[in-house]
């Protein structure tokens, strides 16, 4: 199970407004208050005061948790793992205090104290571990209560998920003129991710026709083994000249063994999803029927914009997928780290979501 910034929203605004909730440190003698929740994915403000030294919640002014900060924290949530925000967060959001607290009270959340490795010198030890949250759906507690758990784990205070990506430039890039430059970037980004987990699943991987030019590690990302040419000589399509037509501005396609296609991809990056999903469409339509993944490849925040427009009726017998850009890159992450191989192609789906109900 996965979280969104909709499920976090939907969570704080069943705690009562006008409550004063303490912080899970004690030795923090303020008080928050929940002032206005904005559903489905906020803003959510709060006031916070201290009634130690006379303060009231008429002195206090609203202060926001945003929506990006909401995703941020949602997008790192697993189901019964252990999670600490000052490290989601690496000292961003002054009020991330304010949301550990407020999310330790609803029911599906506990606080706990896993132990740490501490590595010095080459020796490991366990020590005490600092505080986190841990999201236990199946063992939810009354509302508005605070409630330790206890945890037999570890965990490792080394980052090991980060995805750094080489330098990218981006030309001026044909039908991109939607996207600034930071957009234009994110999308190559995402490609590039795209095309290298399919270096590792071995797949060869066609790359949009008006994105050829990126350039990545100096040179043309058209110039790197396992890059599909031309789509014409593709074996899968030298019958269809119409269909390999349709596909050319297709962001990003899988080929494997000449004899499977594990997923047509569109990037949706600030773009709306509805002309990705009507390229794959129209490829979809001359192609004879084939069993593949159209999948919407897109920030998490825009979840619920993609569910929207993939449930449309032109485009339900594609039974589209979303594959939000925190699991590209968890994918992207675990090739760079593991030589993963002789996986099986239900291991792509633990990574994209069905955005129409079974």
């Amino acid at each position: 199970m996965t979280l969104t910034a909709s499920n976090l929203v939907n969570f704080i605004s069943q705690l009562p407004k006008g409550v004063q909730y303490s912080y899970i440190n004690e030795r923090n003698k303020g008080k928050i208050v929940i002032d206005s929740v904005t559903q489905p994915q906020g803003p959510i403000f709060i006031k916070r005061f201290n009634p130690t030294e006379g303060e009231t919640p008429d002195d206090a002014k609203p202060e926001s948790m945003s929506v990006e900060m909401l995703w941020r924290c949602a997008n790192a949530i697993r189901e019964n793992v252990p999670f600490n925000l000052d490290r989601i967060f690496g000292g961003s959001y002054n009020t991330r205090s304010v949301l550990e607290s407020l999310l330790a009270v609803t029911p599906q959340f506990y606080y706990c104290y896993p132990g740490r490795i501490e590595r010095i010198g080459g020796n490991e030890t366990i020590q005490h571990g600092h505080k986190h949250l841990v999201w236990c759906p199946n063992e939810p507690h009354a509302n508005e209560l605070l409630i330790r758990k206890d945890v037999d784990v570890v965990i490792s205070e080394i980052p090991s998920t980060d995805v750094i990506y080489e330098a990218v430039t981006i030309p001026d890039i044909e039908g991109r003129t939607g996207l600034d430059i930071d957009n234009k970037r994110r999308h190559a980004q995402i490609q590039i991710a795209l095309f290298q987990i399919g270096v590792q699943l071995n797949y060869r991987t066609w790359i949009a026709q008006n994105d050829k030019g990126i350039l990545y590690q100096n040179k043309r990302i058209c110039e790197f083994p396992g890059i599909v040419q031309n789509l014409r000589e593709e074996k899968l399509l030298q019958a269809f000249d119409e269909a390999a037509r349709a596909a050319l501005l297709i962001d990003c396609i899988w080929f494997k063994n000449g004899r499977l296609m594990p997923a047509v991809m569109e990037v949706e990056e600030s773009t709306g999803v509805t002309s990705g999903l009507t390229r794959m469409k129209k490829f979809k339509d001359l192609f004879p029927a084939f069993p593949t993944r159209w999948v919407i490849v897109a920030p998490d925040e825009d979840r619920t914009s993609v569910f929207e427009k993939c449930q449309a009726e032109l485009f339900r017998d594609m039974n589209p997928l979303f594959f939000p850009y925190s699991a590209v890159e968890e994918l992207y992450s675990l090739c760079s780290r593991r030589k993963i191989k002789g996986i099986t192609e239900d291991f792509l789906d633990c990574f994209m979501e069905r955005t129409i109900p079974a």
